[in-house]
């Protein structure tokens, strides 16, 4: 015990600690483990949920025009198919890889047969199972024949809305379900046209 005029003992001086190099090292290893994960998510998001597409040519005019750029969801067909008036996104069929397109080039198309459904365009108009389907999305009515055929399971028939300017299946013939990479949901570009597709 220390008498009350004794006086206390000098605290020991603190200096600051050199910045320690393992310690930057740390952060950078920190930095690079939330890159690669940001880019390993960014990559499954783009594999499995969603990727965005852009429109080359006017086969879906006016529903889409060139340069308007979309979000393709891949969601919705794990859990029911796809059906009449989808536009998917889809790679080529073999009849389309003789021709030249490789499998990592997409088209885009508007379902409208389903596998059991019979399809015919004549007259300017297409039938399903015989009774005209209207229409109002298209630049102008079909100006050729075609069918009556009956689509195959797991195929579907496709068209482009832009009905005479269109590579589509009156062209190279049915669409197997498993081309399909997923639905077009939503137009991001242009803004004047952002929204639901």
């Amino acid at each position: 015990m220390r008498s009350q005029d004794q006086k206390p003992e000098p605290k020991p001086e603190t200096k600051p600690l050199p910045p320690d190099e393992t310690t930057k090292g740390g952060k950078f290893r920190e930095n690079l483990v939330i890159l690669a994960v940001a880019l390993s998510l960014s990559l499954l998001m783009r594999i499995f949920v969603a990727e965005p597409r852009y429109i080359p040519s006017d086969s879906m005019f006016p529903t889409l025009e060139i340069g308007d750029r979309l979000v393709v969801e891949k969601v919705l067909y794990r859990f029911s198919p796809p059906k009449f008036g989808d536009i998917i996104v889809f790679t080529p069929p073999g009849q389309l890889r003789v021709q030249g397109y490789t499998k990592d080039q997409a088209f885009i198309k508007r379902i409208i047969g389903e596998p059991g459904q019979l399809v015919e365009i004549r007259g300017g108009k297409v039938y399903l199972d015989n009774d005209p389907i209207a229409e109002e999305y298209i630049a102008e009515p079909p100006e050729y024949d075609w069918g009556p055929n009956l689509v195959p399971d797991q195929q579907y028939f496709v068209m482009g809305d832009n009905r005479n300017d269109s590579n589509d299946s009156h062209i190279w013939g049915f669409l197997p379900q498993q081309n399909i990479i997923g639905r077009a949901a939503w137009r991001f570009w242009p803004w004047k046209r952002l929204g639901p597709i």
